[in-house]
């Protein structure tokens, strides 16, 4: 029988299945593409996040057919209390459950340490969570995170790691750090499948760069097929958000995809996308799809509003998506009351639009367009964090 050391280094000798191909740069930024069993992923991606393994707003054909979506985000905690991992085992995994033929990414119920504080308590072994549908009590440990998402059969698996808001400091945010790494390693020993899933790590390390550097270091050893940046968008100062993105990209490999947690506000995803993330995800986009918002070019339209009652123009003259291409901002505000249809018009154009921003050889001009319109009505202008952050990316504004 193999000891853990002798298992971690035969699964990670093993070819995942996974394949990353970098077609464009432009400094540090890379359009690529990630191809998983399900099929390719073109980054940098904005993952519309399901965490039921259905996505409001949208319908798993409307994902595929309409928006090509190529991934999307389902939560292992969620998935876990309902409708149960037995039931995604019978059915042959998420996929079928759902009928979604394309990728799926499953969070590790990592993050429910932090969003639902109060219903849960830690230590070496796991979290112990009391559900917030009928409390009743249950352990969630790496072993058990990796056994749920092995059922749920998810195309990338994220190892579950202790979290901490970014604004913590002091003693628990190494402990966090390094018991995230201790609980990796159980993860990869508990992970059945790595033929057919492959299990990312999630850098923690609050805004202390050599925390960051350490978990970096220390990660990357396990030579993954991909690696999460975690433990960011709940408060830090914006200088610290992006130095610390900055600090994990210039440390992970380049040969691998780079995933920032919880990013979905469209100046943070240009920022990290031209820092040299990949991947995304946040409920931002079709949480306010659900209010009538769709993001473009000159910021966010709030397409309720009368004066877009005899407006026949698409929500951003650019956008090549399925929305843009068909309907007009008049259509979309006179259905918006009256017709669901709406809304998934709306979402389909909010998850898509995002994706594009690096996937041309115009990025420099397309950031400074971008950046100059989104604040164009700010009397405060463009925010000092994004102008520093675009420098390190040799773009002024």
């Amino acid at each position: 029988m193999e000891s853990g050391n002798q298992q971690i280094e035969s699964q990670n000798n093993q070819q995942p299945p996974l394949m990353f191909k970098v077609l464009k740069r432009f400094n540090r930024c890379r359009a690529a593409v990630v191809t998983l069993p399900h099929g390719d992923v073109r980054t940098p991606v904005y993952m519309p996040v399901g965490t039921k393994g259905a996505m409001k707003g949208l319908l798993s054909e409307n994902m595929a057919e309409l928006i090509d979506c190529d991934i999307m985000l389902s939560n292992t905690y969620h998935l876990f209390l309902k409708p149960g991992e037995d039931i995604m085992e019978q059915m042959g995994g998420l996929h079928k459950f759902m009928g979604w033929n394309r990728n799926i990414l499953t969070d590790s119920g990592g993050f429910q340490i932090v969003s639902l504080g109060e219903l849960n308590s830690l230590d070496e072994n796991g979290v112990s969570f009391k559900s917030h549908i009928d409390g009743k009590e249950f352990l969630l440990t790496p072993e058990r995170s990796m056994e749920i998402q092995n059922k749920i059969g998810s195309d990338i698996m994220m190892a579950l790691d202790d979290v901490v808001t970014p604004t913590t400091s002091g003693p628990r945010v190494m402990e966090a750090m390094e018991r995230s790494v201790r609980w990796l390693d159980r993860c990869i020993q508990a992970h059945k499948n790595p033929d057919r899933q492959n299990l990312f790590g999630i850098i923690q390390g609050g805004v202390d760069d050599e925390l960051r550097k350490i978990c970096c270091e220390m990660m990357t050893k396990r030579n993954l097929p991909g690696y999460a940046i975690g433990g960011l968008a709940g408060g830090e100062d914006k200088e610290d958000f992006w130095r610390t993105v900055k600090v994990c990209t210039d440390l992970l490999p380049d040969d691998k995809p780079r995933y920032v947690m919880g990013i979905g506000y469209a100046e943070d995803l240009m920022v990290c996308s031209l820092l040299g993330a990949d991947m995304f995800d946040c409920v931002f986009a079709t949480r306010t799809a659900r209010f009538g918002s769709a993001f473009s070019k000159y910021g966010m339209i709030k397409l309720r509003k009368n004066e877009y009652a005899d407006d026949f123009g698409p929500i951003s003259e650019e956008c090549q998506c399925y929305t843009c291409q068909n309907y007009t901002r008049s259509y979309l505000q006179k259905t918006f009351r009256a017709d669901q249809s709406c809304l998934h018009l709306i979402s389909l154009h909010n998850v898509q639009g995002l994706r594009n921003s690096v996937l041309n050889d115009t990025a420099e001009q397309y950031a400074r367009d971008f950046f100059i319109n989104y604040y164009r009505d700010d009397k405060n202008g463009i925010p000092v964090w994004i102008k520093n952050a675009l420098k390190e990316c040799k773009i002024e504004l």
